[in-house]
């Protein structure tokens, strides 16, 4: 069995189950973010800034950063491979797959190290 080097999963089965949870993490942290605001007497800084100081609230945070890299990782890993193809493409194709997988990698790391600086740099 050939296995894909630059999968998330180690095959379809394990990225789509990622993708799932990732999208019901997604959806848990939308919810409760969406539900802060309008249900919040006072919505301002003061109440963002308290509701951001808490721990698990950094941690749920983390978690949906996480999943939202883990899912846009491997929805634009399984487009790239689908339409950056030697059929499509010719020869060159695997050198410009490659290149578009590590930017798009590159991109992911820089957004998780931003996004982890900003919960927990203060």
């Amino acid at each position: 069995m050939v296995g894909a080097a630059t999968g998330f999963g180690r095959n379809g089965v394990q990225d789509w189950f990622i993708q799932r949870i990732s999208a019901v993490v997604l959806v848990a942290y939308t919810l409760f973010i969406v539900g802060f605001i309008f249900l919040s007497k006072d919505f301002g800084y003061a109440s963002w800034s308290a509701l951001f100081e808490q721990r698990w609230v950094r941690v749920f945070s983390l978690v949906a950063l996480i999943s939202t890299i883990a899912h846009a990782w491997i929805g634009l890993w399984s487009v790239v491979t689908d339409y950056i193809t030697n059929r499509m493409m010719g020869g060159k194709a695997t050198v410009l797959r490659i290149l578009v997988e590590v930017l798009l990698g590159a991109v992911a790391v820089f957004y998780a190290v931003w996004g982890i600086e900003i919960l927990w740099g203060v």
